[in-house]
């Protein structure tokens, strides 16, 4: 019995370590062209007003995904600036963060 439940340990550390591994393909530095995308995505939602202020969303790029933070007041614009996030090229997918305060 105490075989088994070795095997089984081996097992789980064996799949958490594999996915540890997977978790950042470009390392922790994130992938080249990471910081290109975030200021490509800023651009993008800079052009908007109807966003708020320039800057006024948070725009970080880790492995090319891009993660969105800030305050609207409307779910409209967190909708807005995410679909244009995922317009911006070198990005394969958009985390939304965004807050919508009423």
């Amino acid at each position: 019995m105490t075989n088994l439940k070795a095997l089984g340990l081996l097992l789980a550390l064996g799949g958490t370590l594999s996915g540890c591994a997977t978790f950042n393909k470009c390392g922790f530095d994130g992938c080249p062209g990471d910081a290109k995308t975030t200021a490509n995505v800023e651009a993008l939602l800079d052009q908007r007003e109807e966003l708020g202020a320039p800057n006024s969303i948070n725009v970080q790029t880790l492995d090319h995904v891009v993660y969105l933070q800030g305050f609207v007041s409307e779910g409209l614009q967190s909708r807005t600036a995410e679909s244009l996030a995922r317009e911006a090229p070198g990005v394969e997918q958009v985390v939304n963060e965004i807050t919508v305060t009423r």
